[in-house]
């Protein structure tokens, strides 16, 4: 039998998972040039239409469906989803329509690829990109997804990784896939002597706000119903954000001498990041011990783009792959068995290396395959389809060389009723930025 509360509960966490993707298209928005805003909001966006038809038609099958391959994949049992709307999960007393879960999970999917958009940023071809959304999912998503999430996949049934809500499925994946897209289609132009600044603050703490507002979604969601483990990640959710901010800010202001706004919502991101695999884990102290790591090591981690020379357009590879990835790990340090049921201790609860070795391995494993993979897939499909736009439309503007639009229209337009002479009074002639 259904149980509604539980089916409530997580429908309308799946409605915040969707939220995250708006958000993220803000928060990235706002962080590059004014002449590449909508390019990478559009990036954002239409993962919502590629990956959540993917996840209809097959991706959820592959994923979730009976293994048929040593935990390394499902079959396509459930392929179109046909005859199933009857069909319920989850354990006795709990159950929720299947229909249900495969929504909350097609948003984990979609926000997934939707956050590689931020390494290739104001340098990629739309309707390649669109296309590799595709594959990336179907070759990369699912089946990681398979061996995390699923019950008989095998970081989760024989390694025994812990992960509550996706730190490596969706965060060390996402991460290392940025890594390999930003090796493929190479630097932006003029980068890194150029200054590339962001065009819009307020956009970019919008979006983190709403990053964070859906992020309770995305982990106390992921109890599948609203009991004590739920409590326990919206609680640890908050706590390892608040913390990385000010971890964050702190590194800025005796590393730059200013605290930024910029480095205040990236901190909220780095620590909803790190507190992802674990938030189900760990008591509210572990949970405040791995934000602050998390805003630490994500704001330093910023500056190995420039030591290494690849240009990861808004630092996915350091706030998502490095937060995922340290997050992952220091599970092994701080789960505790008293706060999740049946869990098990980490090294600082008396609980040795076991756990530790665990997430180290499983976390590499995802990371490895990942990379090797988005290195093939990019590679390949911008030798064949050209993923990279042109040098002229880079330096004109992405959004006019692929959407033939523009975020802002600034230029004065004579000859309409009541405007003033381009140079007159009233005119407001914008002065050449360097963000523009």
């Amino acid at each position: 039998m259904v149980d509604t509360g539980s089916t409530a509960w997580l429908l309308g966490s799946a409605a915040l998972v969707m939220l995250m993707t708006p958000g993220l298209a803000l928060f990235y928005g706002g962080m590059v040039r004014a002449r590449s805003v909508l390019n990478v909001m559009a990036m954002t966006f239409v993962c919502l239409a590629t990956v959540g038809l993917v996840w209809v038609f097959y991706g959820y099958s592959l994923a979730f469906g009976p293994d048929w391959f040593g935990g390394l994949l499902g079959t396509l049992r459930l392929a179109g989803l046909h005859g199933l709307a009857e069909q319920t999960v989850g354990p006795a007393g709990n159950q929720v329509p299947l229909f249900a879960f495969v929504a909350f999970q097609m948003m984990f999917a979609v926000i997934t690829v939707a956050l590689l958009a931020g390494a290739i940023a104001e340098r990629a071809r739309f309707w390649t990109w669109t296309v590799f959304s595709v594959v990336w999912t179907t070759l990369v998503y699912v089946p990681v997804a398979h061996w995390v999430f699923a019950p008989d996949g095998w970081i989760a049934a024989k390694l025994h990784v812990l992960d509550f809500a996706g730190g490596t499925v969706v965060e060390v994946n996402s991460g290392a896939a940025a890594l390999a897209l930003a090796l493929v289609l190479g630097r932006r132009h003029g980068w890194p002597k150029q200054a590339v600044r962001p065009h819009n603050l307020p956009f970019v703490m919008f979006g983190a706000g709403l990053l964070w507002f859906g992020w309770f979604g995305f982990n106390a969601g992921s109890a599948l119903a609203a009991k004590s483990p739920a409590a326990t990640s919206f609680l640890n959710t908050t706590v390892a954000g608040a913390a990385a901010v000010l971890g964050w800010l702190l590194v800025e202001q005796f590393r730059d001498g200013k605290p930024t706004t910029l480095g205040a919502a990236s901190g909220a991101v780095a620590g909803l990041v790190g507190i992802t695999p674990g938030c189900a884990y760990v008591e509210p102290l572990g949970a405040a011990a791995i934000g602050i790591v998390a805003g630490v090591v994500c704001s330093f981690a910023v500056s190995l783009k420039y030591r290494y020379r690849f240009d990861d357009s808004l630092d996915v590879v350091a706030v998502h792959g490095l937060g995922g990835f340290s997050g992952t790990l220091l599970i092994g340090l701080f789960a505790t068995a008293g706060v999740a049921p049946g869990g098990v201790n980490g090294l600082f609860y008396g609980g040795g290396f076991d756990q530790l070795w665990r997430q180290t391995v499983g976390t590499l494993a995802v990371l490895g395959y990942s990379l090797a993979m988005t290195l093939l897939i990019g590679w390949v499909m911008h030798k064949f389809m050209g993923f990279r736009i042109d040098r002229e439309a880079e330096i004109d503007g992405v959004d006019e060389a692929e959407h033939a639009e523009g975020a802002y229209e600034l230029a004065v337009q004579s000859g309409r009723r009541g405007s003033a002479p381009a140079g007159g009074p009233g005119s407001h002639r914008p002065a050449r930025e360097e963000n523009r």
